[in-house]
């Protein structure tokens, strides 16, 4: 793993919106210099290191949905604040195996060593559309003769084919939240839905917000008045149990088909990483993690168990210039204490791995930078590609 510069296409910008970006100027904060999507730079991989990675990234999700049945069969659930009238059907979704579709681990590697589990975003991630397709053109592009680290599009194709079938009747409705100005959410839900397209399932589009409640047929509703039966989402399943029509969620289990579904909850909760250390004491590709406080370690990073975007994270470091505090309104729910190392430095830059699962196979990369210790939303997509 390397990382290397390389002259950005003259019309980079109106190519990455072409292809979806549409948010790439939207995505940072105002008076940023450095943009959301960078391709002056990127990573390069040799073959045999990425499929080591893949055997990696793939044992990892072994790993974790191992943990979740530990926390269902073990009835665990107070240690993700899971609310207790939701319990049940967390465990009941995963004891019937309720399909999902993807999920994203962020990983810590520094081109020698094994990768590090730092969480995993198996609910709602995000960098979907510039990790499947807009670094796929650029390698195309730019590149011609190279390979990369992804079959995401693909593999979501045949993953709606499998599934699409066992779906109520009716369209699948993708719905994004108006809560969010960037865009981001609301074009990566389009991608989805023009995946299942292709996977030849029928579709409507919807806001969160325009999603309606049928009292008297006791089913959610779209602007049409047609029932939805199956919705893929990227609005948090803690927020969704919080809120009051959370509660004609709950009763609609499991005859409503969710993707991600409720069991998803356990995996992208931080609690998971203490379950994960419990289990795998010592494995080469977790970090040392506890609920109850850092005991041991030295050097922690206290991380709420629902945060967002390197929100209401904490570093606590001996060595100088290490300690460092992020402001957020996250951690009522608790924090898990895990060890920090920091993100390797590349040429002063940090990258955070962002590996693909599609089911339950490996499917891609992507890859964000960071100047800082925490990948927060100030942070840059880079392209990658194998070369050799």
């Amino acid at each position: 793993m390397r990382r290397e510069a390389s002259a950005p296409r003259p019309d980079w910008a109106a190519t990455v919106e072409s292809h979806g970006l549409a948010y790439h100027r939207s995505a940072h904060p105002d008076g940023l210099a450095r943009p959301y999507w960078d391709e002056s730079v990127h990573y390069v991989f040799t073959m045999d290191e990425v499929l080591q990675l893949e055997a990696q990234v793939e044992e990892l999700h072994r790993m974790c949905l191992a943990a979740v049945d530990h926390v269902v069969s073990r009835n665990r659930f107070a240690d993700f604040a899971i609310p207790y009238h939701w319990q049940a059907a967390v465990a009941e979704s995963w004891r019937r195996r309720d399909p999902h579709v993807f999920g994203r681990f962020d990983l810590r590697y520094d081109g020698a060593g094994p990768v590090k589990l730092l969480e995993y975003n198996a609910d709602t991630p995000t960098s979907l559309l510039e990790s499947s397709v807009v670094q796929w053109f650029w390698l195309q592009e730019v590149f011609p003769g190279d390979d990369q680290w992804n079959s995401i599009h693909e593999r979501l194709i045949d993953r709606w084919k499998a599934i699409g079938p066992g779906f109520p009747t009716g369209p699948t409705h993708f719905a994004w939240t108006n809560m969010d100005e960037t865009g981001e959410e609301a074009m990566t839900l389009g991608y989805l839905q023009e995946t299942a397209q292709q996977a030849g399932l029928i579709t409507a589009a919807i806001a969160m917000e325009d999603i309606g409640w049928d009292a008297i047929n006791r089913r959610f509703v779209d602007m049409e008045h047609r029932v939805i039966r199956s919705l893929c989402k990227l609005y948090p399943w803690e927020w969704i149990v919080a809120e009051p029509f959370g509660e004609h969620a709950l009763r609609l289990q499991p005859s409503m088909a969710w993707v991600e579904p409720p069991w998803k909850m356990l995996l992208s909760n931080k609690a998971l990483l203490a379950i994960l250390w419990e289990m795998y004491p010592g494995h080469p590709n977790l970090l040392p993690a506890y609920l109850d406080g850092p005991r041991d370690i030295s050097r922690y990073i206290r991380k709420p168990l629902l945060g967002r975007e390197g929100a209401s994270m904490t570093i606590v470091s001996p060595e100088p210039g290490q300690s460092v505090q992020t402001a957020g309104q996250y951690g009522a729910e608790g924090f898990v204490y895990q060890e920090f190392q920091a993100l390797p430095d590349f040429d002063g830059w940090r990258p955070v791995l962002g590996a693909w699962m599609v089911e339950d196979e490996s499917a891609g990369l992507g890859i964000r930078e960071t100047a800082g210790l925490i990948t927060d939303d100030t942070s840059s997509f880079v392209p990658h590609r194998i070369h050799g």
